[in-house]
């Protein structure tokens, strides 16, 4: 069973950098895609970035430039390191998983979530 645990948040104060972490375990090779999502008081639960099933990152226009989504293989732990923060990126950061095939496509819903972590970032 895929296990996701993130870490890193915090408060920071605006153009201030984070980065968090989320470790995967029960996970065998590239059998899934990964994401990062927030979820912001009182709003919706949104896409951060993903890595699709050939590596590829796709950013949010919101965190692109100032986000950058990274995988280290050798742990299972990918990572989203967060520059030029603003006030309007506080939220609770979670890391999401869902079925990658043997033919690099992503399938199916985001069925794996870590508990997610606190970001804030005052101005």
């Amino acid at each position: 069973q895929l296990k996701l645990v993130e870490s890193g948040g915090g408060s920071v104060q605006a153009g201030g950098s984070l980065r968090l972490s989320c470790a995967a375990s029960g996970y065998t090779g590239s059998n899934y895609c990964l994401a990062w999502f927030r979820q912001r008081a009182g709003e919706e639960r949104e896409g951060v970035a993903l890595m699709n099933g050939v590596g590829g990152i796709i950013y949010r226009y919101f965190v692109q430039g100032r986000f950058t989504f990274s995988k280290e293989n050798a742990k299972n732990t990918v990572f989203l390191e967060m520059n030029s923060l603003k006030p309007e990126d506080t939220a609770i950061y979670y890391c999401a998983a869902r079925p990658r095939s043997n033919v690099g496509e992503c399938y199916g819903d985001w069925g794996y979530w870590g508990q997610g972590t606190q970001v804030t970032v005052s101005s």
